[in-house]
C-alpha cells in the first residue's frame, strides 16, 4: 500500500501517529533506497549497513523535514550523503584501490545478480573520481535531473554536466578495450 506524501506529513505531525507514519515511510521506500545505496557501495552487506544509517538519520531528523521536497527526495539525499561518507571512511581505512578491488570481485558476491558486463561497468565506475562517480550514478541509474542534483550536491548544473560527460567518456574508454579483448579471447 502506497501512502501519499500529504497523508504521511499529517501523520508525522501528530505524536500519536508519528511512529506509524515512519514505519510506512520505511516500508514504502526501503527497496528504492537499498538499490540506490547499492550502486554506490557495491556489496550487499555494506548497503545494509549504510541503509541502517540512513534510516536512523531520517528518524532523528524527521521533525526537521520541510515539505519543500518530496519525502523520497529527502530520503534519497540522505542515502547519497551516507553512501559517500561510507566510501570516504572506507578509503581512509583501506588503500585507494579498495573500490576497484570490490568491483573486480563483485561476481563472487552471492547477492550480485548481474552478469559479467554489469561487473565490468561497476569496475569502470569504481575507477572514477568521487564527484564524477556520484554524478554518473545519479544520472545513469536514477536519471536524475541536473537541477535536482545541483540542489543535493550543492554544485552548478554546468559543473555537474561536465562531470557526467567526462565520467561517461571514461567509462566508455575503459569498457571498449576490455570488451574487445574479452570478445577476441572467446573467438579463438
Amino acid at each position: 500500500m502506497t501512502v501519499d506524501d500529504n497523508t504521511l506529513l499529517k501523520m508525522l505531525a501528530s505524536p500519536e501517529t508519528k511512529r506509524k507514519a515512519f514505519g510506512l515511510i520505511v516500508s514504502q521506500y526501503s527497496e528504492m533506497l537499498y538499490w540506490k545505496i547499492r550502486h554506490f557501495v557495491l556489496y550487499h552487506d555494506d548497503a545494509d549497513d549504510v541503509m541502517q544509517n540512513v534510516l536512523m538519520k531520517a528518524w532523528m531528523n524527521i521533525d526537521r523535514f520541510k515539505a519543500d521536497s518530496k519525502i523520497s527526495t529527502w530520503l534519497y539525499s540522505i542515502a547519497v550523503n551516507e553512501s559517500l561518507d561510507f566510501l570516504r571512511r572506507k578509503k581512509n581505512v583501506a588503500d585507494a584501490d579498495a573500490d576497484l578491488y570490490a568491483a573486480r570481485h563483485l561476481m563472487a558476491d552471492e547477492y550480485f545478480d548481474g552478469d559479467a558486463t554489469e561487473a565490468l561497468l561497476q569496475e569502470a565506475i569504481a575507477r572514477l573520481p568521487d564527484m564524477q562517480r556520484t554524478v554518473f550514478l545519479l544520472r545513469y541509474y536514477d536519471e536524475m535531473k541536473y537541477s535536482e542534483m545541483s540542489k543535493m550536491l550543492e554544485r552548478t548544473e554546468g559543473a555537474l554536466k561536465a562531470n557526467y560527460h567526462i565520467a561517461a567518456q571514461k567509462v566508455l574508454d575503459y569498457i571498449k578495450p576490455v570488451s574487445y579483448t574479452h570478445l577476441r579471447a572467446h573467438e579463438t
